[in-house]
């Protein structure tokens, strides 16, 4: 999937201009690129198009105008743009309850190891690689940038959808598993079809 570049971007006056319906557009989108896992696990896949938004409103919030700067916001967020082959997704440990937060952070170290969250079509596990730098040996963040890297022969499997794909945590503390939908399934998919794969 192309990175963004400068010129993929509305100048501030130029997107105030088309903000509601674009955020409408992306909201519509994520619907089906936005999935929970078990009560307290949600993953949202970006793409160009969630990522764009997510540029175009910091720089509302932050009024930026600066060509430069805003070319450190896109390498920035360019970051959560899956590569060939890939997904590329936000996972957010949820927790509402300010009092369970510290012992439901503290019970998830560890989920970072590299076959905590997975992928299984048929048979075959795809990991989830978690972006160094969100926990640590004794705290873990509730936010991670993550990246599932596909075989030729899965990224097919899930195409020709005759196999169940399931999204799985399986930590010693939480364990949960959903169905991927038909349309998270062809929304995802449409990722490597613009990557040409």
């Amino acid at each position: 999937m192309r990175k963004l570049v400068l010129q993929d971007i509305m100048s501030l006056g130029a997107y105030e201009a088309v903000r509601n319906d674009f955020k409408k557009k992306i909201i519509d989108l994520k619907r089906d690129r936005r999935i929970g896992l078990g009560e307290i696990l949600t993953l949202i896949f970006e793409n160009r198009e969630t990522v764009k938004l997510q540029i175009q409103e910091m720089m509302r919030v932050e009024h930026i105008y600066d060509d430069k700067k805003i070319q450190d916001e896109i390498n920035i967020y360019n970051a959560l743009i899956p590569g060939p082959g890939e997904l590329s997704a936000t996972l957010l440990i949820e927790i509402t309850d300010e009092k369970k937060i510290k012992p439901l952070l503290d019970s998830l170290i560890g989920l970072d190891n590299g076959k905590s969250v997975y992928f299984k079509i048929g048979e075959t596990k795809v990991f989830a690689v978690f972006e160094e730098g969100h926990s640590e040996a004794t705290k873990i963040s509730a936010v991670h940038y993550v990246r599932f890297i596909f075989s030729p022969e899965s990224i097919a499997a899930w195409k020709e959808g005759n196999e169940d794909v399931l999204l799985v945590a399986d930590h010693p503390n939480y364990h949960a598993e959903c169905r991927i939908k038909d349309e998270a399934r062809l929304s995802l998919a449409g990722d490597w079809s613009e990557a040409g794969i």
